[in-house]
């Protein structure tokens, strides 16, 4: 049995790697769109674009380990259709025929529309090697950056471009920053974090365009006020890859449609990570983290090689933003309750959400200790009075 992988990221290696150690005998090809190997993606906008990780730590394999497991790399290939009926994908270099296909295509990041100046140079996304590479030398110390979106993408580009010596503003249209994935409590903790170093964050405001010729130099702000921008990121979101799989007439539902197991509409081929979405507690999620790639991508090698397991998903992830670490066990979405808790140190503690009596996530700022002991509780079912969570003299240990 031939299986075909389209998209090369962390997706991708996970479930080629899970097939032979799984014992696969067959080819399996793995195709991506940009010239290099599949690398790590969470390090661009903190690490590799601070300087302080090399390109060759970003692969996830090296080039010996795709020879040794008999495993084919197509790079610099565009796929451009699915023939379901022939079981085929056509990409600009030639057809590559499957009897299984897995679709671990990502997400694209959303930019801004090109008639408010979103072509102009200077102005940066944050999604692929690329992107940093092209970003890199407009990070000039003592320059004026301005950061669109005030999600953890543009939170953690505010972070760097602060640490690099620029001078920033970050602007978010919503209410208030992480207002779609995090509490307000969280959101004022990591608010003050940015606030302690610079950071000059507007919130409630809408981007009426950027101007200038040659290259970005001002943000128009809706409110009518205009920003100094020397560079501009844009940090507003991802949309996930569904084209080729929306041509080819499969299920599209908040990414391509699959079902516990990570099945598509067709009974032939499955999606993981970014681009796909499950079912999950009676509701249809997709889930953005290198967790949820790593796990899915398992699940779907186990069952295309016939397991039949349903996915369970065990949400994590993390965000560092200067010397701090967010950490998030779970997922906090249909919260009726939240629970703060105090920690030693500057700029920590944790929020746990409640939904009803049931603990449904953590965030812990600078807090190891309250993940791991939120995550072993969420994973085992467990749920400690709201009460004795916010109580600091409680041992966090005790709420196991």
């Amino acid at each position: 049995m031939d299986i075909l992988i389209l998209g090369a990221g962390q997706a991708a290696v996970s479930l080629a790697a899970r097939l032979r150690g799984l014992g696969h005998q067959g080819g399996i090809t793995v195709v991506g769109e940009e010239p290099l190997p599949p690398y790590q993606r969470p390090p661009l906008s903190k690490a590799y674009l601070l300087g302080e990780m090399s390109r060759d730590r970003l692969e996830l394999r090296g080039a010996d380990w795709w020879q040794e497991q008999g495993i084919t790399l197509m790079t610099a290939t565009r796929a451009t259709r699915i023939d379901r009926d022939a079981k085929k994908v056509e990409t600009d270099r030639a057809a590559v025929k499957y009897d299984r296909l897995a679709l671990t295509l990502g997400a694209a990041p959303r930019r801004l529309p090109a008639d408010t100046g979103g072509a102009l140079p200077g102005l940066h996304s944050i999604r692929a090697l690329a992107d940093i590479e092209r970003m890199r030398p407009d990070l000039v110390p003592g320059r004026a950056a301005v950061v669109i979106g005030g999600g953890y993408i543009g939170l953690e580009a505010a972070a760097v471009a602060r640490k690099l010596g620029l001078a920033v503003t970050l602007v978010e249209s919503a209410p208030r920053i992480l207002g779609r994935v995090a509490s307000a409590e969280t959101a004022g903790m990591i608010r003050d974090l940015h606030r302690a170093h610079g950071v000059r964050i507007l919130e409630g405001v809408g981007i009426d365009g950027l101007e200038g010729t040659s290259r970005v130099t001002r943000v128009r702000l809706a409110g009518g006020e205009t920003l100094t921008a020397e560079v501009v990121i844009v940090g507003i979101g991802i949309t996930p890859e569904t084209a080729l799989a929306q041509a080819a007439g499969l299920r599209i539902e908040n990414g391509i449609a699959c079902d516990a197991q990570g099945r598509t509409s067709d009974p032939h081929i499955w999606a993981a990570g970014d681009c796909a979405s499950f079912p999950h507690d009676g509701v249809r999620i997709r889930l953005e983290s290198v967790g949820n790639a790593i796990d899915m991508a398992e699940l779907v090698a186990d069952n295309m090689l016939g397991a039949e397991k349903d996915y369970h998903p065990k949400p994590w992830f993390w965000s560092d933003q200067y010397d701090a670490k967010l950490q998030i066990a779970g997922l906090n979405a249909g919260h009726d309750r939240v629970v703060t808790r105090a920690a030693d140190g500057t700029h920590a503690g944790s929020v746990w959400y409640y939904r009803g009596d049931r603990l449904i996530a953590v965030d812990a700022l600078n807090d190891p200790r309250a993940y791991m002991v939120g995550k072993r509780l969420i994973e085992a079912g467990k749920s400690p009075e709201p009460v004795r969570v916010a109580d600091p003299t409680t041992p966090l240990k005790d709420l196991l």
